[in-house]
């Protein structure tokens, strides 16, 4: 099945502790069906000292349930993804404005 959401992609989150914001999808786990998405869902990750890394508290971005993740539109409205062929070639577009992404 083809991808709905790609790497890159500005979303949005529809639920959750970061409802409303928006981001840049940085990572896709596909088997997992989730997403990393830049500077949201942060967790405090508490690591240990070495010789490469000072330790401490670090805050990383952890994934996101596809499912929770909306495409943003050419408008800046969450938006649901669809398929279309356009001259023999699959493309993806916007169910609301109706554009290829």
């Amino acid at each position: 099945m083809a991808a709905k959401l790609k790497k890159g992609d500005k979303v949005v989150i529809l639920t959750g502790k970061d409802k409303g914001k928006t981001g840049e999808i940085s990572r896709i786990m596909p088997q997992d069906n989730k997403a990393v998405v830049d500077g949201l869902n942060i967790s405090i990750r508490h690591t240990k000292q070495s010789q490469n890394s000072q330790g401490g508290r670090v805050p990383q971005a952890m994934p996101i349930d596809l499912s929770n993740l909306a495409l943003v539109d050419g408008n800046g409205k969450a938006t649901r993804v669809g398929f279309r062929m356009e001259d023999d070639k699959k493309v993806r577009f916007a169910k609301t404005t109706g554009e290829a992404i």
